[in-house]
């Protein structure tokens, strides 16, 4: 048999068998589709695809084909990637607001393949996702210049929703007007109150009057169905491109380190100790005797548990009681976590895990809706 022929028929073999463990892995991959989906986690996973091409280049002996065998994994993880995008673009993710809001901004950019819908307010999304109407619920929970989101982090104590996953979105506002307009033609800016709180000092500055909207998205379409070229709102770059306005000045936000935290709630839990950077939110309120909420930190730290976050808020239909919100960098269900889990349950009486999620992760090129 002459060299050709044979080095044909090797690869031939190595051939069949390339296919049949891609079917395995594509196959493995619809498995992780399906995971994701049920708890409303993105498809991309940088961290993860950095550390499999990280230990299986280490496999590949010769050095000058081990970069070849990376450009492999990396088109495999690619195709990987829009296997699970087909799958999952039946993915229906709830969100508070309009088309262009911030909400529907920040669910866009975590699951730009599902389906979008969004509702009149905080419950209404979270109820859909409760109700099977949709497989989640992208809701904000902070912003660093308003503070938290008091509705949001209620519905996280009361109801049976469990967080997957924690997301930053840079906030960055602009004004708007009509196609033609310009800023000396500007009376009256429209936006949401915090919108308008974040550019107090531009729209003090330019003499504007301003008004109050439900949110971002609706007031730059307000100002696209008035037509008045007297009037603009303040919204995201992406919010002028839905509605047909000009941007007519950027970034007018007095706070250049303006974000707004978003969670993703699903009905099923994603396990914990997944990875060593794994974070999880604790919900409690504490005995009512002398030192508990005193008592209960301390247990958490004394594990060895660091607390990113503590919050209190008053307990609904009960008055002058309140539960507390606590982020903690750590695994709940180590043996250290279930020991500070059982003697946190003697200072509390209510105590509930909302979630578990791995590092928080900033969704990069956003403007604010």
């Amino acid at each position: 048999m002459d060299k050709l022929k044979q080095a044909r028929e090797i690869i031939d073999e190595a051939d069949r068998g390339i296919a049949a463990m891609f079917c395995k892995r594509m196959e493995a991959a619809r498995m992780i589709a399906e995971y994701k989906k049920e708890r409303g986690l993105p498809i991309y996973d940088g961290d993860r695809e950095r550390a499999v091409i990280e230990k299986n280049a280490a496999c590949v002996p010769d050095p000058e084909i081990r970069g070849y065998y990376i450009s492999l994994l990396q088109s495999m993880m690619g195709l990987s990637r829009q296997y699970q995008s087909r799958l999952m673009e039946g993915l229906h993710v709830a969100y508070s607001g309009v088309e262009g809001a911030f909400a529907d901004i920040a669910a866009r950019r975590i699951f730009p393949t599902a389906r979008h819908t969004g509702f009149e307010d905080f419950q209404a999304a979270y109820r859909a996702v409760e109700d099977g109407v949709c497989d989640c619920a992208v809701l904000p929970i902070e912003n660093s210049y308003a503070g938290v989101v008091g509705q949001v982090m209620d519905l996280m104590f009361h109801g049976p929703l469990h967080v997957n996953g924690i997301y930053t979105l840079p906030v960055t506002q602009n004004l708007l007007g009509l196609e033609g307009a310009s800023i000396r033609e500007i009376r009256r800016v429209i936006s949401h109150p915090q919108a308008l709180g974040q550019c107090a000092a531009y729209l003090k500055k330019h003499g504007f009057e301003t008004a109050s909207a439900v949110n971002t998205a609706v007031a730059a379409r307000q100002v696209a169905e008035a037509g008045d070229p007297a009037v603009a709102a303040i919204a995201s770059a992406e919010t002028a491109e839905l509605y047909g306005l000009e941007i007519l000045d950027h970034d007018i936000n007095e706070s250049a380190t303006n974000s707004t935290r978003f969670a993703v709630f699903s009905r099923v839990e994603s396990p914990a100790g997944e990875k060593k950077d794994d974070k999880f939110l604790l919900l409690f309120t504490v005995n009512d005797v002398a030192g508990a909420l005193a008592k209960a930190i301390n247990v958490i730290s004394d594990w060895g548990f660091n607390m990113k976050v503590l919050l209190s808020r008053p307990v609904q239909d009960k008055a002058w009681q309140y539960y507390f919100y606590v982020e903690t960098e750590g695994d709940a269900t180590s043996p250290e976590g279930r020991r500070m889990l059982a003697l946190l349950s003697e200072q509390c009486e209510t105590l509930k895990i909302a979630g578990h999620y791995a590092r928080e992760i900033t969704l990069k090129g956003g403007d604010d809706a």
